[in-house]
Order: C-alpha cells, then sequence, then structure tokens
C-alpha cells in the first residue's frame, strides 16, 4: 500500500472502488461510530447484490435493505437499539426473502473473521451447544487432539471482500486512531481483502508517533482514506457527537419520499452541495 497525501480521495471514489456483488465488514456497533456517510453513498451509487458482514450492525443494514442494496447478511444482533427496536426493513427483507441470512452469534462470526486473520481454515469457537446455529448453518464439531474429549464447533473462515472502519482520525499516511471501544474494527480490519477507512478529519503523523498505542490499523493496510466530518451521522462517534434521536426517528418513518429526504439531509451530501 502507497503512504501519502495520494491515500486521501473524495467519498463518492472511495464507494467507486466497491463493485456490485461485494463483501462488506462494516465497522462499528448499531448505532455507534458506522461508515454511515459511506453506506449511504454506496445507496447514491446505485449499488447492488451487496454482502453485509457485521456482529452487530442497524441503520447500516437497515438502510442498505430499505435501498434494495442487499441481497446476502452473515450477522449477529440486529436493531436499531432500545429507542427504537428492530431494524424494520432488515426484518421485512429477512422474512420475505429478498435477502439471504446467515445467521451468527458474535462469537462465532467473529471466530470466523480471525479464521481469515490467521490464515487458517476455520476457527474453534464455543457457546453454540444448545444453539439451533450449527445445524442452521452446518457447522462441524471436532474432538480436542489432546485428549480432553471436549468438543468445539469449527467455524469456516469468514474473509469480507472490504472492511470499512470509521475513524476519529487518520495521520497523513493513512495510520488509523478509534477513540473508545474500537468493537469488532480491529479483527475486520485483518481479515478482509482490502481496508477503506472514513475520517472526521487528518492528523500530523507526529501525533501518532507519539502515542502508537492508540492506532488501530496501520497504513500499510490501508488503501483508501476519505474525510468525512460528522460522517457517523445520525450514530455517534465519541467524544465527538452523539446519536442525531430526531434524524433516527425521521428516518424510521414508513412514507414515500422518506429514504430520497434523508439522504439528502446526510452531512456529505450538504456539503457536496455546498449548503
Amino acid at each position: 500500500m502507497s503512504a501519502g497525501p495520494q491515500k486521501i480521495i473524495s467519498l463518492a471514489d472511495l464507494a467507486a472502488r466497491v463493485p456490485d456483488g461485494s463483501s462488506l465488514a462494516l465497522g462499528g456497533s448499531f448505532l455507534h461510530r458506522g461508515p454511515f456517510a459511506f453506506v449511504r453513498e454506496l445507496i447514491r451509487q446505485g449499488r447492488r447484490d451487496l454482502e453485509v458482514v457485521k456482529q452487530s450492525p442497524g441503520y447500516d443494514i437497515d438502510i442498505l435493505c430499505r435501498a434494495g442494496a442487499l441481497s446476502r447478511a452473515r450477522a449477529g444482533i440486529v436493531a436499531m437499539e432500545g429507542n427504537f427496536g428492530l431494524a424494520p426493513w432488515y426484518r421485512r427483507a429477512i422474512e420475505s426473502g429478498a435477502v439471504r441470512l446467515e445467521e451468527h452469534a458474535c462469537a462465532s462470526l467473529t471466530a470466523g473473521l480471525r479464521a481469515a486473520a490467521f490464515g487458517v481454515p476455520f476457527m474453534p469457537c464455543g457457546g453454540i451447544h444448545g444453539s439451533d446455529l450449527a445445524a442452521l448453518n452446518g457447522w462441524k464439531t471436532i474432538e480436542d487432539p489432546y485428549g480432553s474429549g471436549e468438543a468445539v464447533y469449527a467455524i469456516p473462515r469468514i474473509q469480507p471482500d472490504f472492511a470499512v472502519i470509521q475513524a476519529n482520525e487518520v495521520s497523513e499516511s493513512g495510520d488509523v486512531r478509534v477513540f473508545g471501544t474500537s468493537h469488532w474494527d480491529r479483527i475486520m480490519s485483518r481479515s478482509a481483502r482490502r481496508v477503506l477507512v472514513v475520517a472526521e478529519r487528518i492528523a500530523p503523523d507526529a501525533s501518532f508517533r507519539d502515542q502508537p498505542e492508540l492506532t488501530l490499523v496501520p497504513h500499510f493496510l490501508v488503501e483508501a482514506v476519505s474525510i468525512v466530518p460528522n460522517g457517523a451521522w445520525p450514530g455517534s462517534l465519541w467524544p465527538d457527537y452523539a446519536i442525531d434521536y430526531p434524524a433516527v426517528e425521521a428516518y424510521m418513518t414508513d412514507a414515500p419520499g422518506v429514504l430520497a429526504d434523508h439522504l439528502a439531509a446526510g452531512p456529505e451530501a450538504r456539503e457536496a452541495a455546498h449548503v
């Protein structure tokens, strides 16, 4: 991967790197620090037949279903959080068969991503016994080769085409910094074939050298970055801004024109229109 300013591109160019049919691991969790401006740009560009891989999606997977951009999902818990309940357009897409679901526990999806990151065909995972998930997904058990007599499920490798991470800051070279919990972004960035990043701002390289422990993804893993202030709207990005609850409530309205109005209200759309 190249370093330096040539990695910094527009949001439209970043989204254009994702072709129809791609598998996307989207960072963040529920309404928190998701790459939501990027997701909306995929919709504006008319992307289709996408797959989302995420332990706890919400707004991102719901709006992709609402726009008809999604055909497959590998997900754990899916919700718009306590204020808004379930993700309604995602639920309709699964119930109608418009989207094919491989249902996971958060732990089993993480195990599959770890297998890809570690370069192995599967990863052992506990805590699944008694669930129907193994039978639904055809997961196999393996016995402990060291003789304990215990068996664990072997989760097949999950390697998304892209990991898309929403960050607080990036360096001029493309290093990625996230404040607060990193959710599953680290393992997503190590398991995917390509890593794209949306960040609130650029910070000097020197600040990353001074605090290397804050770097979540090093620059040599990052293909390209777009700088989009408020890119996680209507969700939160700690400590910069909180969830815009009125905007989420407006999005949840089931009426003609709501999706188009919501896309137009995105900070990235207003910036592009110089509003």
